[in-house]
């Protein structure tokens, strides 16, 4: 899979996304840090927020393969100026979270994002897993099974530990 970082304001969903790409329960949990998990970066929505916290962002999304910007049907506002993803030696996608929600305009986060400059586009609700399939797929490198995948047993599987990897040559 490739790695993805999550960036957008506090509350816009990007703990509730990862947790449910993990297919983890979702629960509240607040981001005091950069948490670095095996395909995902979480990152507070302070960094986006404050002028000087924001280079990190810029820092950290060098370790991913894939940069996503993140804003929920409900915003007032976008944070990011138009053109933004042109600073980005990734690429970058754009995710409507909360598109659920009885007051949202998944719309208009979604013209807020193209105008920011992602050209793909994703609308995701992590309570009803809407949209959730479609950037696992989207994050899937060659080679690799996801658990809607037919005859798992067929295809090859990539191997993310060498562990299990030399335990199977020795059998």
């Amino acid at each position: 899979m490739k790695k993805i970082i999550l960036m957008g304001r506090s509350e816009c969903g990007k703990t509730t996304l990862r947790q449910a790409l993990k297919g983890d329960t979702i629960h509240y949990h607040k981001t005091q840090y950069i948490n670095h998990f095996d395909v995902v970066i979480d990152t507070p929505g302070e960094y986006a927020e404050t002028n000087r916290l924001g280079r990190a962002l810029a820092l950290y999304a060098y370790e991913a393969d894939v940069v996503g910007l993140l804003i929920n049907a409900d915003e007032p506002y976008s944070l990011f100026p138009p053109c933004v993803t042109a600073c980005s030696t990734r690429p970058v996608i754009g995710i409507v979270t909360q598109i659920d929600s009885p007051t949202g305009d998944p719309d208009r986060a979604e013209r807020w994002l193209r105008l920011s400059g992602c050209e793909t586009v994703f609308r995701v609700s992590s309570y009803t897993g809407e949209g959730i399939w479609q950037i696992l797929d989207y994050l899937r490198d060659p080679g690799d099974v996801l658990p809607w995948d037919k005859d798992e047993a067929e295809k090859p599987r990539k191997v993310l530990s060498t562990k299990f990897a030399d335990e199977e040559e020795n059998e």
